[in-house]
């Protein structure tokens, strides 16, 4: 069983940054791919980055590439999620979910939401024009 913690979300304006983290606990030393998704009320849910414990691999969804970096801290068992230049696209409520299944085993290394075994809460990022 895995527990997953975030925090970091708020209200920010046009090309401002964000950073989220995740807090992990209830597993040793098994590796997991993490990975943020986001949300907004009427749509499904969809992948926005995530990286593999095991060996630092990450993957991005095409439209945050280049300004957001997923990361981890294995120390803290922490990942985040820095964004730069947000847009008013960014808002929704933003996820943090883990699997035990390498990334590279889910569609674009982010697959759907069903392919995700563990959920936070989730914490919300608005970004106004």
């Amino acid at each position: 069983q895995v527990q997953l913690v975030e925090s970091g979300g708020g209200s920010v304006q046009t090309g401002r940054s964000l950073r989220l983290s995740c807090a992990a606990s209830g597993y040793t030393d098994r590796s997991y791919c993490m990975g943020w998704f986001r949300q907004v009320p009427g749509k499904e849910r969809e992948g926005v980055a995530s990286i593999y414990t095991g060996d630092g691999n990450t993957y991005y969804r095409n439209s945050v590439k280049g300004r957001f970096t997923i990361s981890q801290d294995s120390a803290t068992n922490t990942v985040s999620l820095e964004m730069n230049l947000l847009k008013p696209e960014d808002t929704g409520m933003y996820y943090c979910a883990a699997d035990l299944r390498p990334c590279r085993y889910k569609g674009y290394g982010l697959g759907t939401a069903r392919d995700w075994e563990y959920w936070g809460q989730g914490t919300q990022v608005t970004v106004s024009s």
